[in-house]
């Protein structure tokens, strides 16, 4: 061969490898945080979402998960995506109400008193009322993950009425709702990162935290907090969050594959944290050889074990705690605005009639 036609050919290759290359490297890719633990249904969520897009964009699009706090704590994280320096994250409406208030509907204290309830009030017209309010904040609302009804865990004493709580340093999200919440029992609030926690309660320099119990147990907390309070007390919500001139950047094929990963994220992140609860058990696996899910030991049982005294509240106790709250309706009505605050308590109303069990 001429060494023209080789220099001819070589090049040729050269254009054909540049071509190859390059379209390989036009692959999005899209970076999604969160603070919850691998083995937590929001984590088991998030991966869907991830592997729902890989799939559903035959690989043109790869969401890149980042559990535990890797990107950082909540409120860095919604600061991260306001900005545009982060495409989506998983953040507590507690935390997000920083940056849109109405956010802090969700988190009122006791406001659901069952999950069936929760879940009619969040899939109605309510949901697409309050994610209204994120754009203007520079987020798109994507759908709800969620961690779990949170309960309280301490070092010190029993809880079983608003006033047991005085004086304790509780761990909370840097959340203006959560703060009111709890200072309306007297507690001296402690806003934290999430994987800060352990090491806080195992130092004193908190006494106690609030999470579900099982995320509790998961995280270790009650191998130094040993009341457990069964409250209920808030349901943690999770928006998925984008950021809006980013997303109003992408190709609607795109637009369109996020929302139905969100949607499909929401029922496979609702799915297992109902599986945990009616089996109440913690660090279920599979046998190697059938595929059976072998459910590990109850919550209680782990919890128990531990040397944790468990308190369940009776409804005229847990009533105490809502009757006590009576302030902080008032005080959020104002900031969330009266239609909308108005609206989402007759929701929760008119749905419980039907959801009671």
């Amino acid at each position: 061969m001429k060494k023209g036609s080789v220099l001819f050919v070589c090049g040729v290759f050269l254009v054909c490898m540049l071509f190859i290359f390059s379209t390989a490297s036009a692959k999005m890719v899209i970076k999604f945080g969160h603070v919850a633990p691998t083995f937590h249904g929001q984590s088991v969520g998030a991966d869907h979402f991830a592997k729902y897009v890989m799939e559903k964009t035959n690989g043109e699009v790869e969401v890149r998960t980042y559990p535990m706090g890797q990107l950082g704590g909540e409120r860095s994280m919604a600061e991260q995506v306001q900005s545009g320096t982060l495409h989506l994250a998983a953040i507590t409406c507690a935390v997000l109400s920083n940056f849109v208030p109405q956010a802090a509907l969700i988190p009122l204290p006791f406001v659901f008193p069952d999950r069936r309830t929760a879940y009619a009030v969040l899939d109605s017209e309510i949901r697409d009322k309050l994610f209204s309010y994120f754009p203007a904040k520079g987020f798109m609302a994507l759908g709800f993950t969620e961690n779990e009804f949170r309960d309280l865990t301490n070092s010190k004493r029993p809880i079983r009425k608003p006033e047991d709580l005085k004086g304790l340093k509780i761990r909370l999200m840097e959340s203006p709702v959560y703060l009111d919440t709890f200072r309306q029992m007297g507690v001296n609030p402690v806003p934290m990162p999430f994987p800060e926690v352990y090491n806080a309660l195992q130092q004193g320099v908190i006494d106690g935290q609030d999470n579900p119990l099982y995320t509790s147990i998961l995280m270790k907390f009650t191998e130094v907090n040993k009341y457990v309070t069964i409250t209920n007390h808030i349901l943690t919500e999770c928006p998925i969050v984008a950021n809006i001139d980013w997303w109003n950047k992408l190709p609607a094929k795109y637009q369109k594959v996020l929302r139905e990963a969100a949607y499909e994220t929401e029922v496979v992140n609702r799915g297992h944290t109902m599986r945990d609860k009616l089996s109440m058990s913690v660090m279920t696996k599979k046998d190697p050889k059938t595929g059976k899910v072998i459910p590990g030991p109850s919550i209680y049982a782990v919890a128990r074990k531990q040397g944790v005294q468990i308190i369940e509240l009776t409804p005229s106790e847990r009533e105490a705690f809502k009757e006590a709250m009576t302030p902080v309706y008032k005080k959020y009505r104002e900031i969330i605005g009266p239609d909308l605050f108005d609206a989402f308590m007759a929701k929760i109303k008119e749905v419980n009639k039907y959801c009671k069990p």
